[in-house]
């Protein structure tokens, strides 16, 4: 079993990851980890002296703080979720595609701070696209009530979609809401059945859209707490799944988005 791997640097944005995290492990029984990458000096300004600019052991211990503050606002609240953290020196992205690679899941600030402008956005671009498990975008505040929103193509990634969708549905006792291109000569058929067999109590909507998908899946966030989506995906027309989609509700949607690259191990 991975763990949930936080991607954190300290903003509040970080800090709704962690808390997203901390919950999801609640419900789950998941670890967390909270994963702290120090880019220094990839960000530092060139021809300058590297110590005059970085007192290392300051800035080491500063990182040290703002961990040790993660995990203690986790146990203080949640004592029974399992809570460590890592620093580790690299680009942000690199590390957390690495560390994907036996995460349970990736978590995600929706915005962030860098030395860098614009950094933590390539960042989470990066990371969604090239991740090895689930990268979940946290951002909005949840609706109680509001239902999960899935997007399905009817490309080989709709069935680990709907799967991932489901559960946190049915964890949250909320509806499934499943938006498909109308014009998508495939269906989710198999898959849909699968997820009502497993999760007989579950209320699954499907609509149909002639809209572009993205500003399906985009109109359905501002009513969802959570919208999930393919990182890839084919079919005879666009459809829901396709990169550009899904790094589009990624930047607009109004709620967490979750990225799904392939069946999450199971907690």
């Amino acid at each position: 079993m991975g763990r949930i791997v936080v991607g954190y640097d300290g903003s509040a944005y970080a800090q709704a990851a962690l808390l997203w995290a901390r919950d999801e492990a609640a419900r789950t029984g998941v670890p967390v980890e909270v994963l702290h990458a120090d880019e220094w000096p990839a960000t530092a300004p060139p021809m300058v002296p590297l110590p005059l600019l970085r007192p290392d052991r300051t800035v080491t211990d500063v990182i040290a703080e703002a961990l040790e503050n993660a995990v203690a606002t986790v146990r203080k609240t949640h004592p029974t979720v399992d809570v460590t953290s890592r620093s580790v020196r690299g680009h942000a992205a690199t590390a957390l595609i690495d560390r994907s690679r036996d995460a349970h899941m990736i978590v995600l600030g929706g915005h962030g701070h860098s030395i860098v402008a614009g950094l933590l956005g390539s960042v989470i671009s990066a990371v969604s696209a090239h991740a090895h498990c689930p990268v979940v975008v946290v951002r909005g505040i949840p609706v109680p009530g509001a239902p999960v929103v899935a997007g399905a193509d009817g490309s080989a990634l709709t069935t680990p979609v709907l799967r991932f969708a489901a559960v946190q549905a049915a964890a949250r006792d909320v509806p499934l809401w499943v938006i498909r291109a109308a014009a998508e000569q495939e269906t989710p058929g198999a898959s849909l059945a699968a997820v009502r067999e497993r999760f007989p109590g579950l209320t699954v909507q499907i609509e149909e859209t002639l809209e572009h998908p993205a500003a399906a899946l985009a109109r359905a966030s501002a009513a969802a707490q959570l919208l999930v989506v393919g990182s890839r995906g084919h079919g005879p027309v666009a459809g829901l799944l396709l990169g550009s989609v899904s790094q589009h509700v990624v930047r607009h949607a109004a709620c967490t988005v979750a990225i799904v690259h392939r069946d999450p191990p199971a907690p």
